[in-house]
């Protein structure tokens, strides 16, 4: 076989008049009668290849036969291409290979789709047949940036002192948030591990055996309903410190990420970042993880809405509620209809009523409201609109009137539609931001109990501890999460290190002493034994990579990704098994137990 000197988007003018071998799959054929041209490719380009019958003409009868995508080896002179033939899209483009010698490794079946037109083929098929998807340029480059960034991380982390250290896979079910996935156990019967949502406690129990600095770049699973920037099958960077503070995990994060974005991108991320309390993200964006490339704040405008003839706002505000609105730059280019059919429906699918508005027009160089709601505003109000908004000629004010809850969910992501719409940021822009200071608990008004928003292991702000006894719903965590276009990308936080107060938390979480010993009892015996203080974090390596890469698709940065339904289209995953693994395992599958019954009479 012809072992290959060079790859495909290696040669270059000046090695013309070089013998080269080169190998890989055929991307494209094009037989000019006389002339016989192939694109070949492989991992790192194209290189066109050149079959003369004048000087060679049984490698040409022989070239005449190949199709695209079979495997061959050639052997020739690398020479400039005919003058106007270059081809400037190529790093190869002004050079091409001359054949002398022509090996078929192998032969391919027609594909189920071009190589070149894949994206215009259906996900599914291209997931079923993913070997062809990923021979893509495109795919190729994902794959491609996802091993930088995992190579970039581990030195990084090395050279501070990390230890990289794996935690098991197979462990015990500690049902809180999302659900587990299980696995049984065939030599204890009847019991059950659970395969790891983040290897959360291990990693605090590695802080109580003295490790201090610990990384791990691990798969995690969450049987949840996937979507398109999650699975359910998913990597963490994944990071614990002892004797730390929020301080020093933000600092080791945030260069690691300034780094990742300079050697990836070669864009250069200003430190440090900038830091919001999630009480300040919550009322200027309505969400936790903002989009800080426009400015495009929400304001509340409840105390002038109180005042105004419109029933929609003082009635809601009579029943607790609260209004808040935006100002989209040149939102004038939405017509009434926009407005109404569109941009009412968008917010209805996030639970809002309706969706009040008016515009901005100027008049004598006096700037007035005009349109959907404005006449409910007196000129006095109208004035006090502009300027809480600061709002311009040809603006557009949007108003929800609702819960508190339900009219940030419905402006959150009508804030980021409007600013992608009207074009109000640069697509290559990144913009970094630190979300701090979370609530520790949330209230949970179905079964009137707090839950935490993060996980019960999380420490309380010192200044906030005496507030377990008091006020446990102001009480604010060490937690903090690192936001990048509106995408979280990490988060984590400071951990409980005593008995005394993770033991609190647990009684406002109404976990009982039998229910944390039953769940955590391991972990919370470790904390026993001199837990140090210490704190992490866990960055989605996915996410991370769907960002640099320009995807919104989780699938197209995972090699061999699930479904929505969570199916691997490839293998055909999850399957059926046999009864003899069912009956190995004591298990019986209930909506098949009649067919299993059947067997197993067949079999006796």
């Amino acid at each position: 076989m012809l072992k290959r000197t060079h790859n495909c988007g290696q040669l270059r003018i000046e090695d013309s008049g070089l013998k080269v071998i080169l190998a890989g799959w055929v991307n494209s054929y094009r037989d000019h009668g006389n002339l016989v041209f192939i694109d070949l490719r492989d991992r790192e380009g194209l290189t066109q290849i050149v079959f003369n019958p004048d000087t060679n003409p049984e490698m040409h009868k022989l070239a005449r036969t190949i199709r695209c995508e079979w495997v061959i080896a050639i052997e020739g002179i690398a020479q400039p291409r005919s003058e106007g033939m270059e081809n400037p899209k190529l790093s190869t483009g002004k050079i091409e290979v001359s054949v002398d010698k022509l090996e078929i490794l192998n032969i391919s079946k027609t594909p189920p789709f071009e190589v070149d037109n894949a994206d215009k083929t259906g996900e599914e098929l291209r997931l079923a047949y993913r070997y062809i998807d990923l021979r893509r340029p495109v795919m190729q480059h994902k794959l491609r940036t996802r091993h930088k960034v995992t190579k970039i991380t581990r030195d990084y982390f090395d050279n501070l002192g990390f230890w990289e250290i794996e935690t098991p896979m197979l462990g015990k079910s500690t049902p809180e948030g999302a659900r587990d996935f299980l696995v049984p156990s065939r030599l204890v019967p009847n019991t059950f591990y659970a395969l790891p949502q983040s290897p959360q406690l291990f990693k605090q129990i590695l802080m109580v055996s003295d490790v201090e600095k610990y990384f791990q770049i691990v798969r995690c699973f969450r049987d949840e309903d996937p979507r398109a920037d999650r699975q359910a099958e998913f990597t963490q960077i994944d990071v614990e410190m002892s004797f730390v503070d929020t301080d020093d995990i933000i600092s080791v994060h945030e260069n690691l990420a300034a780094k990742i974005w300079k050697e990836i991108l070669g864009v250069d991320v200003k430190l440090p970042m900038r830091r919001m309390t999630y009480n300040e993200s919550m009322s200027d964006y309505g969400i936790d993880r903002p989009d800080l490339r426009f400015d495009m704040k929400l304001k509340d405008i409840t105390d002038i809405a109180k005042e105004t003839s419109f029933k929609v706002f003082t009635s809601t505000i009579e029943n607790g509620g609260i209004v808040k609105g935006l100002c989209a730059p040149g939102g004038d280019k939405y017509s009434r209809s926009d407005i109404e059919k569109v941009l009412t429906k968008f917010v209805a699918d996030y639970g809002a009523k309706g969706l009040a508005w008016a515009k901005v027009k100027s008049e004598d160089g006096n700037l007035t409201l005009q349109g959907g709601s404005a006449k409910f505003f007196s000129q006095e109000q109208a004035k006090q609109l502009l300027e809480r908004f600061d709002a311009k000629a040809d603006d557009l004010l949007l108003f929800v009137a609702d819960n508190e809850a339900i009219v940030n969910k419905s402006l959150a992501p009508l804030r980021c539609k409007l600013g992608r719409e009207l074009k109000l940021y640069d697509d290559d822009s990144f913009e970094f931001v630190w979300v701090v200071d979370f609530p520790l608990f949330e209230w949970n008004e179905d079964e009137k109990r707090f839950d935490s928003l993060h996980h019960p292991f999380t420490a309380p702000v010192d200044d906030d501890l005496e507030k377990l006894e008091t006020d446990p719903g102001h009480i604010r965590s060490k937690a903090y999460d690192i936001v990048v276009n509106g995408s979280e990308i990490g988060g984590g936080s400071i951990r409980i290190h005593n008995m005394k107060t993770q033991q609190k938390v647990f009684d406002l979480l109404n976990i009982t002493r039998e229910q944390a010993e039953d769940r955590f009892g391991f972990f919370l015996k470790a904390l026993e034994y001199g837990a140090p203080p210490h704190g992490g974090i866990a960055f989605g390596l996915d996410r991370l990579v769907m960002l640099l890469t320009g995807t919104e698709n989780i699938r197209d940065v995972i090699a061999f990704p699930k479904t929505q339904r969570g199916q691997c289209l490839l293998t055909e995953a999850p399957s059926g098994v046999d009864l003899k693994q069912l009956n190995e395992l004591n298990l019986r599958v209930q909506t098949h137990s009649h067919k299993i019954d059947e067997i197993a009479s067949e079999e006796q």
